[in-house]
C-alpha cells in the first residue's frame, strides 16, 4: 500500500501545493496576476520540474507577459520552494503555458457547432430522428400519466 505511488509523483503533488503557496503569498511582480497551476511534471532524479500554469489576465496584461514574471522569479521561487521541502535536491523551476484549458475550449465549441449543423440539417431534411420521437413519445406518456 506504501508503494501505490512513485516518490516523483508525491514529490510533484507536494511541490505543486509548495509552488501554490508561494506564488499567491511571496511572489509580488505586478506582471504576473493571478496564476493557477495546473500541473507539475518532474523528472526521475528530481532536478527539473517543469510547472504548468494558466493566468487570469487583467486588463492589457498577456500571457506572454505573465509567462516571462514568472520566469525571472524562477531562481527566488526555488529557493523559497527549497526551504519549504528539505528536498536534498531542490528541482529547477521552469514555467510553461497550459494550452489545456484552451485546446479543451476549442474542442467543445467544435463539438456543439457540429451538433447544432446535425439538428439544422434535420429540419432542412423533414426527418425526425428516431431518438427524438422516442424521447416525444415518452414525455407524452409521462404527461398522460401524471393527468389520470
Amino acid at each position: 500500500m506504501a508503494n501505490d505511488y512513485s516518490r516523483t509523483s508525491r514529490v510533484s503533488q507536494q511541490v505543486q501545493k509548495e509552488l501554490a503557496r508561494i506564488l499567491q503569498q511571496e511572489v509580488k511582480d505586478p506582471r504576473i496576476g493571478m496564476v493557477t497551476i495546473s500541473g507539475v511534471d518532474i523528472t526521475r532524479d528530481l532536478a527539473y520540474a517543469k510547472v504548468f500554469v494558466t493566468f487570469l489576465t487583467i486588463g492589457d496584461q498577456t500571457n506572454d507577459e505573465s509567462l516571462a514574471g514568472l520566469n525571472s522569479a524562477a531562481g527566488y521561487v526555488r529557493r523559497l520552494l527549497g526551504k519549504a521541502m528539505r528536498l536534498r535536491i531542490v528541482p529547477e523551476v521552469r514555467f510553461c503555458f497550459d494550452e489545456t484549458l484552451t485546446e479543451g475550449l476549442r474542442i467543445s465549441e467544435l463539438v456543439s457547432g457540429a451538433v447544432k449543423n446535425d439538428k439544422v440539417k434535420i429540419v432542412v431534411s423533414g426527418r425526425v430522428d428516431e431518438e427524438d420521437q422516442t424521447e416525444e413519445d415518452a414525455t407524452t406518456d409521462n404527461a398522460d400519466e401524471e393527468s389520470a
